[in-house]
């Protein structure tokens, strides 16, 4: 039986869906555009060199600082070195905000995502769906508690070189599909009993041009059987073994316990999980996989905060930490010390730091060309050159926030293709940061203090 991976790693940011590595070649050296990612060729040389770390065993005690100004793509970077690390990698991305929250304590809430970063391996044979999407269609249905229709379900058409099958799938199924960014004529495997979802690459032969700044991998059309059993290596977090051992025990300990949820995970439940995954090891059932644990932000956190993470580094059983700041010298927060990103120096003594450049005016043009493909809004060369004129003169996310206003008010005009208009029209309509400091300058008077 052939072998395939599913994963349960958390890569929620559906913005960089699309990257698949580092794109670096075969001397470590960054190609222009590669692997989803685009300029940034020193940071991304330098990301290559942890990679070959963490493989090495030579990152323990460590940590990787990214920083640099906002929009010179850190977050990119970072789940680019968990793509480098393995298809399974385990990639956990957290704000700093989020660990300042009233239900957990802030240890509480780091120990938990230290533990969903933490992958096992299990071997296992499962029953899937794998072939060609030949027909995809997103259901919705209007819901009492939202004015917009929510997603209800999705059907799929399912082709391989001697099967072909068509059926509905419920609302899980669709948003992993969405987030994954799933087309006609992409192979994705579907199991059967969890619903997890993979998007393999897209067909050979199915009519689907690759472009020099594509991000998809080609491959063969499955044969065999729509439905079928698989050897699956499935990939779980610790934290994932720690809510179902908790929610065992909630069982017996009252309908309160289930109704109410268990806000923090005790160190009982950890020991428990832990001893398991170690019988496991040894029985050779499954295996550990380190994975990434991303804190964008960091300069908001405190110094409780950075003692924990400190300490968390110095373990033999912790993931890979990478933090992000877009912070000079600022006051680390809750004291009076001023500080480089705003974070302590004994505390920065223990990362390498991964400094990001503002992008050319070259690598805008081609950003915006790869976001666009990606979210399917063909645009005027015309169009190109007037989002990456914004781009270079206001911000680079602020180029990327007008592409859907400017396609919706293409289609309005009943165009296909977004043109220079299109884009100009929206840029009125929508402020960025610089323009709307200028407004407020200009209207500080009425303004509310």
């Amino acid at each position: 039986m052939a072998e395939v991976r599913i994963s349960s790693d958390v890569l929620s940011a559906a913005a960089h869906s699309h990257i698949r590595g580092l794109g670096l070649d075969k001397d470590g050296k960054a190609k222009k555009i590669g692997g989803g990612l685009v300029g940034q060729e020193e940071a991304r040389e330098a990301a290559g060199i942890v990679v070959k770390m963490i493989k090495y065993g030579r990152l323990a005690g460590k940590g990787i600082l990214l920083a640099g100004p906002p929009g010179t793509g850190k977050t990119a970077i970072a789940i680019a070195i968990a793509r480098e690390l393995g298809e399974d990698t385990p990639f956990v991305a957290l704000n700093a905000s989020e660990v300042y929250s009233l239900e957990k304590k802030k240890t509480e809430v780091l120990m938990q995502a230290l533990r969903r970063a933490i992958g096992v391996r299990v071997r296992e044979t499962r029953r899937v769906l794998e072939g060609v999407v030949t027909e995809i269609k997103y259901l919705r249905k209007r819901s009492v508690w939202s004015p917009y229709p929510q997603i209800a379900g999705v059907k799929l058409t399912l082709e391989t070189k001697d099967d072909s099958m068509s059926f509905s799938a419920p609302p899980e199924v669709a948003v992993q599909l969405l987030r994954l960014g799933v087309k006609k004529g992409d192979v994705i495997i579907i199991d059967a009993e969890t619903l997890d979802v993979r998007k393999v690459g897209r067909a050979k032969g199915r009519g689907s041009k690759l472009y020099d700044i594509d991000v998809t991998e080609e491959v063969e059309t499955p044969s065999g059987s729509v439905e079928k059993t698989k050897d699956v290596l499935r990939t779980f977090t610790l934290h994932d073994i720690d809510l179902s051992i908790a929610a065992q025990r909630a069982v017996f300990t009252g309908l309160l316990a289930l109704f109410g949820g268990e806000k923090e995970i005790s160190d009982e439940v950890r020991r428990k999980t832990d001893e398991i995954v170690k019988n496991w090891i040894e029985e050779k059932k499954a295996e550990l996989v380190p994975g990434v644990l991303f804190i964008d932000d960091a300069h908001l956190l405190d110094l409780e905060v950075y003692s924990f993470i400190t300490k968390a580094m110095e373990s033999d059983f912790a993931p890979i930490i990478i933090l992000a700041t877009n912070r000079g010298m600022t006051k680390i927060r809750g004291t009076d010390i001023e500080s480089p990103h705003g974070m302590p120096r004994d505390l920065l003594d223990r990362l390498l730091i991964i400094p990001t450049r503002p992008y050319t005016t070259d690598e805008i043009r081609e950003i915006i060309r790869i976001r666009s493909e990606e979210q399917e809004i063909p645009l005027s060369q015309d169009a190109l050159e007037e989002l990456t004129r914004l781009g270079s003169t206001h911000s680079l996310r602020y180029a990327l926030q007008l592409l859907e206003p400017s396609r919706i008010i293409a289609e309005s005009q009943g165009r296909i293709k977004v043109e220079k208009q299109d884009v100009e029209a929206a840029s009125k309509l929508f402020a960025d940061i610089k323009t709307s400091v200028k407004l407020l300058e200009k209207y500080k008077d009425l303004m509310l203090y």
